[in-house]
């Protein structure tokens, strides 16, 4: 359950503005509130069954989203892209450390790791 919670909840982080505003307070309130479905039919003053199909509707639809559009899968790659080239010049950084004159070189890789630091956590 944990996993699915997890995927919910990233999904819902990159496609929750696609969805309706009720769609958005069902997930909200489940997933990451972590209120039960009784909690939230009585918040939103309808029956416990009406939520849970809204939310399994809405689970589907956030589904076919990243099947669609894979954001999720192309921000991983992205990532893992970044992340190869910051270990790249850790290796680099690491070689200049042991040469005396290669203070300036050091500084500008030190600006460049911190320029993909930003990206990452972009």
């Amino acid at each position: 359950m944990l996993k699915k919670t997890v995927k919910i909840s990233v999904l819902y982080d990159f496609y929750n503005q696609l969805l309706t505003e009720k769609q958005r307070d069902i997930v909200d309130l489940y997933y990451n509130q972590d209120l039960s479905l009784g909690e939230i039919a009585e918040e939103l003053d309808v029956s416990r069954q009406a939520v849970y199909d809204m939310l399994k509707r809405t689970e589907r639809i956030l589904y076919q989203y990243e099947e669609k559009l894979n954001l999720i899968k192309l921000a991983n790659i992205k990532n893992k892209r970044i992340l190869n080239i910051l270990d790249g010049i850790i290796d680099l950084e690491n070689e200049l450390n042991s040469i005396p004159s290669s203070r300036q070189l050091t500084k500008q890789i030190f600006r460049i790791k911190d320029e993909l630091y930003k990206v990452l956590n972009d």
